[in-house]
């Protein structure tokens, strides 16, 4: 066998393995409001992190399979708090994170919500990866930037997800891509590849699966 085809047949068994974890009945868990809410350790966490609007909730609405099961609103900021989510005998939650660079919510809740995201990260020693998302038709901007220094500092382990990829054009989706990766390159909690995806297409949602599989068993 050669080394091309043993890679797609390890791909494969990713891919596959990924389906069948999100086959089962995710759902709702519970919202953390303060640091001593949260759950027990007893799984791999692995958290969703992004600007407001920039898709959050459809990525895991269109990754657990249930629709509505992450709230999506037009307003910024809604996700106000750490809200968990699982499924039957599955070996990692997920943790949808309030969005950030908001604008319309007083600067008192943006405290809170700040301190107990930072809080969070510093301190949770299952969570294994967080995925940064990014508009692709936006790329980083300085808040991204900004979420991605603490991740460095924090040592927490993140990988950048281009949502909406749908809504730009090939060849300026490669562009953005390659200058994404450019821009994690020297960053030392950066993992080195960046998943596209789209949630009202599909794109992107079988490898995410398959990531989020392999986190959960390592």
């Amino acid at each position: 066998m050669t080394e091309t085809s043993e890679t797609d047949r390890e791909k494969a068994e990713q891919i596959e393995a990924g389906r069948l974890l999100f086959r089962r009945s995710w759902g709702f868990v519970t919202s953390v409001a303060q640091l001593e809410q949260l759950p027990p350790e007893d799984l791999v966490e692995v958290a969703f992190a992004g600007r407001s609007n920039v898709g959050k909730s459809s990525l895991i609405n269109a990754i657990t399979g249930v629709k509505g099961l992450a709230r999506t609103s037009n307003t910024p900021g809604r996700t106000q708090m750490l809200n968990y989510f699982g499924a039957p005998e599955s070996p990692v939650a997920l943790v949808d994170m309030p969005g950030y660079g908001y604008a319309q919510a007083p600067k008192s809740l943006v405290d809170a919500w700040t301190d107990l995201v930072f809080s969070y990260l510093r301190g949770r020693a299952r969570l294994r990866r967080v995925f940064v998302l990014i508009d692709s038709r936006h790329g980083i901007k300085d808040n991204d930037t900004e979420v991605m220094g603490l991740l460095d500092r924090a040592a927490v382990n993140y990988q950048i997800v281009l949502t909406k990829i749908d809504k730009i054009k090939v060849p300026q989706a490669a562009r953005m891509r390659e200058a994404t990766l450019e821009k994690i390159a020297k960053r030392p909690a950066a993992h080195p590849f960046v998943i596209e995806t789209s949630s009202d297409k599909g794109i992107g949602i079988a490898e995410m699966r398959a990531e989020i599989n392999t986190i959960g068993t390592l």
